[in-house]
């Protein structure tokens, strides 16, 4: 086999990237994962892993050089010194706001599942029929079934733990033992449970953190260090799980530093026969050929490389033939909560750091519920004690304060809510051929934004948060309405949907394109709609079966 000639061919290294090359090794085909940035070598590059605040130069915070070197990444948590070689560098891969959009990229071999909040959740019926019955968008060409041995066969490897809550909003799961709430949060889900009579109900989050050995892997340490890597891969990572794993086949070949610029396209045999490659360090360009092309380069990426690929046939790029490449997308809308004190536990506390939080499932919209806009929200959230950041005004300074604040602080519980947005067809990305990237690439325009259903669920987001943390008996509860701008989620979906028909969908419903059915794209850019719980468990499914449908097809001639 040649040097640039593969089997398959996978676009990124993130959580969906990963699956794709481990799934299609493991069936025996070569492989090439193309990475656009840097390689990060599990446990040797995890440089902070082990460090405490007080051993940054900072104290883990932000400088103001780094306010000014990353203006959207410091409108929220990510922008710290403790890991900031992880996000983009804004000024070499710039992006155009049509309306404010706060993407935070990671370009480097394992993309986000390296930062990822790994709170891992299924869709259900609900999520999959919703289009349908309310009219919103394109129905799903798949319903809850049919996926669902495909979120056993990926939670079976990945590790997730959580409890079997036989919810029926929320599909359980093939759940590693769940972590435990703490003493005040269930106090509080027995209260809220009691109050709504079982209607709202407070569980353990369910996380991609592993709670026992598995597949070599280190169970959770309970450090909350996940952010910085993991050397104990006590988290799901491409670096600590399937990375490894298509490795151990010796069918997989990685090139970091390879920005691919373009899927190339044969427009007699309507296939895509490989990519064009430009070297990130010597800008230099190749060609890698292939059978099969996976694009996994993230939600709004992936949708860039197919406006860039077969423009000499579709204007738009590949798998715009139906109009809708680059359109309806979607992230969770948050910022809303509150907050309150519980008091009683003075004399208790808590093991560890836990990696994880509390969920409300969605309860709004369904059994009955009636409300004036669609869909739901769930929240995420824990209780904690303050630790010695928070003020001890009354002692000013000295030996007082000190001691005053080695003391652990009051007992606050705080939910914030994740409300599903609806996939509106306005609600876009295109290309800014007036800007370019360091490398001379066009970049991506973004029009996106939350409308009226948003705005009405925000009001219950809010007024449910204060509602039921006052019901738990909490005191000062105070809420949030905080900014929700789009992208803050970390979330994007939707810019290549799936569908059951070319002319209304980029994708069919085993992920291929319409217009190169031997192009399969299994990141977010496939979602029809959102749902309003984390996506990427839904997201390594979707990639599992695609790469079964891929083999299968191809083996029959198919593709």
């Amino acid at each position: 086999m040649a040097d640039n000639v593969f089997d398959a061919i996978v676009i990124g290294s993130g959580i969906s990237g990963g699956w794709a090359a481990k799934e299609l090794t493991e069936k025996g085909l070569k492989v090439i994962m193309l990475e656009r940035g840097r390689n990060i070598e599990h446990v040797k590059d995890y440089v902070n892993a082990n460090k405490e605040a007080w051993q940054y130069p900072h104290r883990g915070t932000r400088t103001q050089a780094m306010i000014n070197d990353y203006p959207v990444l410091k409108r929220d948590y990510p922008l710290n010194e403790t890991n900031l070689d992880y996000w983009v560098n804004e000024k070499e891969s710039p992006y155009t706001e049509v309306k404010r959009f706060d993407w935070f990229r990671g370009y480097h071999v394992g993309g986000r599942s390296l930062m990822w909040g790994r709170q891992s959740y299924r869709l259900g019926d609900m999520d999959f029929e919703a289009n349908a019955k309310e009219g919103i968008a394109i129905d799903w060409p798949v319903r809850y079934k049919e996926i669902a041995p495909w979120y056993d066969y990926v939670e079976k490897f990945a590790g997730i733990s959580g409890a079997k809550d036989g919810l029926p909003q929320l599909p359980d799961g093939q759940f590693m033992p769940a972590m435990e709430m703490n003493c005040v949060e269930k106090e509080v889900a027995s209260r809220i449970k009691d109050h709504y009579k079982g209607a709202r109900q407070m569980i353990i989050g369910r996380t991609a953190n592993i709670t026992v050995p598995h597949e070599g892997r280190t169970n959770c340490q309970y450090r909350n260090k996940c952010w910085l890597g993991c050397p104990f891969g006590a988290y799901f990572s491409t670096q600590s799980a399937t990375l490894p794993a298509a490795m151990k086949t010796g069918n997989l070949t990685l090139r970091p530093w390879s920005i691919v610029t373009k899927i190339l396209y044969d427009k007699d045999k309507k296939r895509a026969t490989g990519v064009e490659v430009l070297d990130a360090e010597t800008n230099k360009t190749y060609e890698y050929k292939a059978k099969i092309v996976f694009v996994n380069a993230s939600a709004l990426n992936s949708a860039w490389v197919l406006m860039n690929s077969a423009t000499d046939v579709w204007p738009d790029g590949l798998g715009s033939s139906s109009g809708e490449l680059g359109h309806n997308i979607m992230d969770h809308h948050l910022g809303v909560g509150a907050s309150g004190h519980v008091e009683g536990f003075e004399d208790k506390y808590y093991f560890g750091r836990r990696a994880n939080g509390i969920y409300i499932p969605r309860y709004r919209n369904f059994f009955g519920d009636k409300r004036d806009y669609l869909r739901g929200f769930g929240y995420q959230g824990r209780a904690s004690r303050d630790g010695y950041t928070r003020s001890a005004e009354e002692i000013a300074i000295g030996a007082e304060l000190k001691e005053a604040l080695s003391e652990p602080g009051q007992w606050t519980m705080n939910i914030g809510g994740f409300g599903e947005t609806l996939p509106y067809h306005e609600n876009k990305i295109t290309l800014d051929k007036t800007k370019k990237d360091k490398w001379g690439l066009n970049v991506l325009a973004i029009d996106v934004e939350y409308k009226d259903n948003e705005k009405k669920m925000r009001k219950d987001m809010l007024d449910d948060a204060k509602e039921m943390l006052e019901a738990a008996g909490a005191k000062n509860v105070k809420g949030r309405d905080g900014d929700g701008t789009l992208g803050r989620g970390i979330h994007e979906m939707g810019s290549a949907r799936m569908g059951d028909k070319p002319t209304n969908s980029v994708l069919n419903k085993f992920n291929q394109v319409w217009d190169a059915p031997n192009v399969f794209v299994t990141d977010g850019a496939f979602m029809t709609s959102a749902s309003c719980v984390n996506p990427s468990l839904t997201y390594m499914a979707f990639t599992a079966r695609a790469v079964d449908h891929a083999v299968s097809e191809l083996k029959k001639g198919n593709i």
